[in-house]
């Protein structure tokens, strides 16, 4: 058993909780306004950007603490992006090349938002 008090202890599980809400809500608003899979691209895309710039700035500078990236990252941007969603959406779409289509794009997009986050945070560092 930790030494840890209790506070300490529950501080991680709070502020992952305050990031998930946070990112739950601004999702639920990008659904309202993009409904469908383009909204779910549009997040994940968003969210894989900054997902990056903050994993890479976190270690290219170490400016972001160990707090920050609970609330970013595990709970803000966790709950933002959205996996399950985007596999549901490509399940019921009906047209075989609309599902590659929507799989190559949530993919090809994510991946390329973390390595273009990753360089914007190397130019932040930079300056």
């Amino acid at each position: 058993m930790s030494d840890e008090h209790f506070l300490i202890r529950l501080e991680p599980v709070v502020l992952v909780g305050i990031g998930g809400f946070a990112g739950s809500n601004l999702r639920y608003f990008v659904a309202g306004l993009l409904p469908g899979p383009p909204g779910t691209l549009v997040a994940n895309a968003v969210g894989s950007f900054v997902l990056g710039f903050i994993l890479y700035e976190a270690m290219y500078s170490g400016l972001l603490s160990s707090k920050t990236h609970w609330v970013a990252a595990t709970g803000f941007l966790s709950s933002f992006t959205t996996y399950s969603t985007f596999a549901l959406q490509t399940a019921l779409v009906s047209a075989p090349i609309l599902m590659l289509a929507n799989v190559l794009a949530n993919y090809a997009l994510g991946f390329g938002a973390v390595l273009l986050g990753r360089e914007f945070a190397r130019i932040v560092e930079v300056q």
